[in-house]
């Protein structure tokens, strides 16, 4: 049996590293779940309607009553949660009122930031969770910027399956957690 230099080991093994990169960069990613229950929708198209310009400047304060308007049960602004079908990121048209609501409140409120935190239920792997909350977060931020809100007012970030609403093991529970989370500037 012949032994192989150690210059020879060196070379054999940074073309076999090498081979590996080339072969798994070029491969498609193997799904980590079954697709065949993923339903594929184009998001329909959003109407937007012209928003007056922004009344405030950066560092002026917003006015107690409109911050009281985020408080408010009454108001749509205190409704915060943007919800999902199972295995979904297209926000549903019946939540448009409710998006052009918070895109005339930060239109009128150009100093106030807004974080949407996308957010999955317990089904699925946590990699997989975490890129569905991102995708449901950044749905919700393109559909207020569609509704003329500057991207720098926005921010959306995954939290996956880390922060449910309900805990119990059944379609309802995890409905409510299939879900993008809007807060405002101070709520953060």
């Amino acid at each position: 049996m012949r032994t192989l230099s150690p210059r020879t080991v060196t070379l054999l093994s940074a073309t076999f590293l090498a081979f590996l990169l080339t072969a798994c960069g070029s491969q498609p990613p193997a799904p980590e779940q079954n697709p065949s229950g993923v339903e594929s929708r184009n998001p329909s198209v959003i109407e937007t309607t012209p928003i007056s310009p922004a009344t405030t400047t950066p560092g002026e304060a917003i006015d107690p009553l409109s911050m009281k308007a985020l408080r408010d049960p009454n108001s749509p602004l205190s409704k915060r949660s943007i919800y999902f079908d199972f295995d979904s990121y297209v926000v549903k048209d019946e939540h448009q009122s409710l998006l052009v609501a918070h895109s005339k409140f930060l239109a009128a409120h150009a100093n106030m930031k807004m974080l949407i935190q996308g957010n999955a239920d317990e089904r699925g792997s946590r990699e997989y969770n975490l890129a569905l909350g991102q995708k449901r977060s950044d749905a919700i931020k393109k559909a207020l910027s569609l509704l003329g809100i500057s991207e720098s007012q926005m921010e959306s970030v995954s939290l996956g399956e880390e922060k449910p609403t309900c805990t119990e093991a059944t379609e309802e529970c995890w409905a409510q957690n299939r879900r993008g989370d809007i807060l405002y500037s101070g709520e953060f």
